[in-house]
């Protein structure tokens, strides 16, 4: 919807009502992904793509139907249905298009999504009754702030995720289409190891652009860690002050030398990251926080630091270490206890646990 802004602004300025097409689900091929959009006002003007020309003359009398009536339609284009060939989706796939009308009471909701610069930002749809708000990682943008629901959205833009939920709210049960506009959070990762490998993919499964950076260039090869998305061969710490990271950004340093070690965790523990986790033995670790201190950091500081990195799950090989490492960043960032569900008695899915909550306790791997 962003890349239709300028149109949108331009019919904000002139009061007019519209309606948005977007693209809320997709199986099998289909020429657009979930988000595409296309903007129709009551003049007949059309801007944007669903699906490149396949669909857009049905949906266009939908759009007409939706400014009348003002109620939104879902509706289901595929190759199997009896009209496939006349809207001319060939291609084997079916879009869920949802239709829903924009008055200037929603102008708000929609300016926000648009005016985020590049900041991260979700708009949320409910498919059922066209209500909607815009989530920012601090803020809301409209009405019925539903706690539960605003919390599964955080989660959502947190890692970049676009998709329909069913959300159970306080009055009902919600099925919303979360649409985010953001890049997918950072893991970074100092230290080429096996431990890294196993990392890159738990980072990958957990919805990080996982980055490795490592100085030594025998070990900075991108042949052994193919779940990395980027290896950079360049010190630690001129990395980390050169790169950029945001809340959402995790750092893992598993070099578990004093010499990298030391330089990179006092850069990263004075960034506003939502992780920082080292790499060692408890007398490593030790060890390590005097070094800090000597460094000049002061004890709020070394307490955001999650050493000996990892939740005690007992694991031995290096991709149950990884694990461990992602359970704890999952705890962290979502304030979980880090304990058995079988011995708490919190919802399993919790309203209030949103991102940047109260951190889990440090359970250490040693």
């Amino acid at each position: 919807m962003r890349e239709l802004g300028a149109h949108l602004l331009r019919w904000h300025a002139a009061g007019a009502s519209y309606v948005l097409a977007t693209v809320v689900g997709v199986t099998g091929s289909a020429p657009r992904p979930p988000g595409a959009t296309m903007a129709v006002d009551a003049e007949g003007n059309i801007r944007g793509s669903l699906s490149g020309g396949c669909v857009e003359g049905a949906v266009l009398e939908l759009c007409g139907r939706v400014l009348e009536t003002g109620e939104p339609v879902r509706e289901i284009f595929g190759y199997s249905d009896s009209d496939a060939f006349a809207v001319g989706l060939t291609c084997g796939g079916e879009l869920e298009i949802l239709v829903h009308r924009i008055t200037p009471d929603r102008y708000p909701i929609v300016e926000a999504v648009l005016d985020a610069d590049g900041g991260p930002v979700a708009l949320v749809r409910d498919l059922e009754s066209g209500a909607m708000l815009a989530l920012r990682p601090d803020s809301v943008v409209g009405p019925d702030a539903d706690p539960t629901l605003v919390a599964r959205a955080r989660a959502m833009l947190d890692t970049a995720s676009t998709a329909v939920r069913v959300i159970g709210c306080a009055d009902r049960e919600r099925t919303v289409f979360i649409e985010s506009f953001a890049p997918p959070p950072r893991m970074l990762v100092f230290g080429a190891t096996d431990f890294t490998t196993a990392l890159c993919r738990v980072g990958r499964l957990l919805g990080y652009h996982v980055t490795v950076c490592e100085a030594r260039p025998a070990f900075a090869d991108p042949a052994r860690m193919p779940d990395a998305h980027e290896v950079v061969r360049e010190w630690p710490n001129t990395y980390l002050a050169r790169t950029h990271v945001d809340a959402r950004t995790v750092i893992c340093v598993l070099t578990h030398d004093p010499k990298f070690d030391i330089p990179v965790l006092v850069e990263a523990l004075r960034r506003p990251v939502a992780y920082v986790g080292a790499m060692g033995s408890r007398r490593a670790d030790r060890e390590r926080r005097l070094r800090l201190r000597a460094a000049g950091l002061g004890e709020e500081q070394l307490r955001r630091l999650r050493s000996p990195i990892g939740l005690e799950l007992g694991g031995q090989t290096p991709e149950e270490t990884a694990v461990a490492i992602g359970a704890e960043i999952v705890a962290v960032r979502r304030g979980g206890s880090a304990r058995p569900l079988s011995v708490t008695d919190r919802p399993i899915h919790p309203g209030g646990l949103v991102s940047g909550g109260t951190q889990a306790e440090q359970l250490a791997t040693g």
